[in-house]
């Protein structure tokens, strides 16, 4: 399979290591840091320079390719699934943007190729996993789904690093959620909803943000009474955010904030990915609860480190491009994360990624 990889940043560089070493996948990274595509020339990958906002360029490079996986930021995954359409490729990407998801949904009505957003961890593995375990219950009472790439070593007053994406982190903090509350499909606000938990002797907190959720509240509206998504954080994290973005009216200058923290708050490899599914309802006439939890942890390999969040993350699309070429996941039109099946994930040679760490609670 002939892949167009766009994109050459963390997440990318992990992608096109992993496709690449299996021999089944012939990558061209394709980026305009000459800097970044120098790296993985060094390890043997094909690399094209080019600027992946210029849309004629960007179209000309993915020409006589199968499949395009994109690891852009979130802003251009529409242009890109666009001009995969044009190309004739099958499309997968990382995104958690609603809006963007929603127009590749309608791009992808009639095409002949596959398009496939949402595939990282979350929205991406988390869906799988929810759905896996409420699929099994006789009727549905509650999904609560929540997801956290942590610092593993805090030391900042709001007890986080940069673990991926600074554009991705203020997207999810600043635009609506979706959740199903009392059976009906709702939007609520980012930061709200504030709870707390404790999870092998750690306090976390979780709020509100956006994208998590992916197409499960239209797959299962009016099936659960109530299913939402939060992220996790140490405590304190939400009541800082709250200043900066409302107090400090820095929701309204975004790029402000993110220069800001670009330049104040230094970035980790050390990191731990956290994912926590508890799903309750009817089975045989009892009430049931089942639970889902792990944590993932980075891999200090002196050679090739690599941060929870790029191991969870590339694993997630990677999974996802390797069981749709194996034929396991619909080869045309819109395909949700509800359509991979958990246990063939977790068999797959990237999805054992989520294997690879203590599993503090098994699925039932």
């Amino acid at each position: 399979m002939k892949v167009a990889l766009l994109g050459a940043g963390h997440i990318g560089q992990t992608i096109a290591r992993l496709l690449h070493a299996t021999g089944d996948y012939e990558v061209t990274v394709i980026d305009k840091n000459a800097n970044a595509l120098s790296k993985l020339t060094a390890a043997g990958i094909k690399t094209q320079q080019v600027d992946t906002e210029d849309k004629q360029a960007l179209a000309a490079a993915l020409r006589g390719k199968d499949t395009v996986v994109n690891a852009l930021p979130y802003h251009l995954a529409i242009t890109a699934a666009h001009l995969a359409l044009e190309a004739g490729c099958h499309y997968f990407d990382l995104t958690e943007d609603v809006a963007a998801t929603k127009e590749i949904k309608r791009i992808a009505e009639g095409a002949r190729t596959a398009f496939m957003p949402q595939c990282g961890l979350a929205p991406g593995f988390i869906g799988i996993v929810a759905h896996h375990l409420a699929k099994s219950f006789d009727s549905l009472h509650d999904v609560k789904m929540r997801v956290g790439a942590l610092p593993a070593f805090p030391t900042n007053a709001l007890k986080y690093n940069l673990t991926w994406s600074v554009d991705g982190l203020i997207n999810e903090y600043c635009h609506p959620c979706e959740s199903i509350h009392d059976g009906r499909a709702i939007e609520s606000l980012p930061l709200e909803g504030l709870e707390h938990f404790s999870l092998d002797g750690t306090e976390y907190e979780a709020f509100n943000t956006s994208g998590g959720l992916g197409t499960l509240c239209e797959t299962w509206e009016g099936k659960v009474r109530n299913l939402d998504y939060k992220t996790v954080r140490y405590p304190g994290h939400r009541d800082l955010m709250m200043f900066l973005l409302e107090d400090l009216q820095l929701k309204s200058d975004q790029e402000k904030l993110k220069d800001i923290m670009r330049k104040s708050m230094p970035a980790t490899m050390q990191d731990v990915v956290l994912v926590f599914v508890t799903v309750s309802g009817m089975k045989n006439g009892h009430l049931l609860q089942e639970v889902f939890a792990r944590k993932i942890f980075a891999e200090r390999d002196e050679a090739n480190p690599l941060s929870a969040i790029q191991i969870t993350t590339a694993a997630g699309i990677c999974a996802a491009v390797d069981l749709f070429r194996e034929g396991k996941l619909p080869q045309k039109g819109f395909v949700r994360q509800e359509e991979v099946k958990l246990p063939e994930f977790l068999a797959n040679r990237f999805g054992k990624a989520y294997q690879q760490s203590r599993q503090v609670e098994s699925i039932g």
